[in-house]
């Protein structure tokens, strides 16, 4: 079974996940942020992926440390549950569609971390959710998850519904990159 479970303990943030990538799109997830949550979920449902997280952060400053910590820790749980030198598929594309809003996330699982996050808000926030920590999230899950992540919105109005387009999206792509495959490592080098 491919899963792992980290923990991560800092002066801003104490965080517990595990995550499943074999799983059956389980949740349970408290982060102190609902619509964080929400977010979360999706990735654990949309991706097929099997995940749990606690945080206890700092909210009385705001939730920056909270997103950006989930997603460093997150990324390594998806790291090691990934396990060294992984024969799986490495790419996925997905283009999702939320009411006005379409979002598209491209995935290449290459062990070179780089994020391209072409997306805008027309709110500051989402529920509690501070909309610039969405970049955030995802730049620190990229960090320790060690992929290549693309995300566009190519449109949308609704800050709520662009946002969740954008996870959606992300969930697929991340799902359809991990998935086992036939043959060796992914790459000519022979190994990622």
């Amino acid at each position: 079974m491919r899963s792992a479970e980290v923990t991560r303990k800092t002066n801003e943030t104490n965080i517990a996940a595990k995550i499943n990538l074999d799983g059956a799109g389980k949740y349970k997830i408290n982060t102190g942020i609902g619509f964080f949550d929400h977010m979360l979920s999706l990735v654990a449902f949309h991706g097929s992926f099997d995940i749990e997280i606690t945080c206890k952060g700092d909210l009385n400053i705001d939730c920056h440390h909270t997103v950006e910590d989930v997603g460093l820790t997150l990324g390594m749980a998806f790291r090691k549950a990934l396990g060294k030198d992984p024969v799986i598929s490495r790419y996925g594309n997905s283009i999702v569609p939320m009411d006005d809003s379409l979002s598209q996330a491209v995935v290449d699982i290459s062990g070179r971390p780089y994020l391209v996050f072409k997306c805008e808000f027309q709110n500051e926030k989402a529920g509690e959710l501070e909309t610039e920590t969405v970049k955030e999230f995802f730049k620190s899950f990229v960090q320790e998850s060690r992929i290549n992540l693309h995300i566009e919105n190519r449109y949308g109005e609704n800050t709520h519904h662009v946002i969740e387009s954008i996870f959606k999206s992300f969930a697929r792509s991340l799902s359809e990159a991990s998935r086992k495959a036939i043959g060796g490592v992914p790459s000519t080098k022979g190994t990622l």
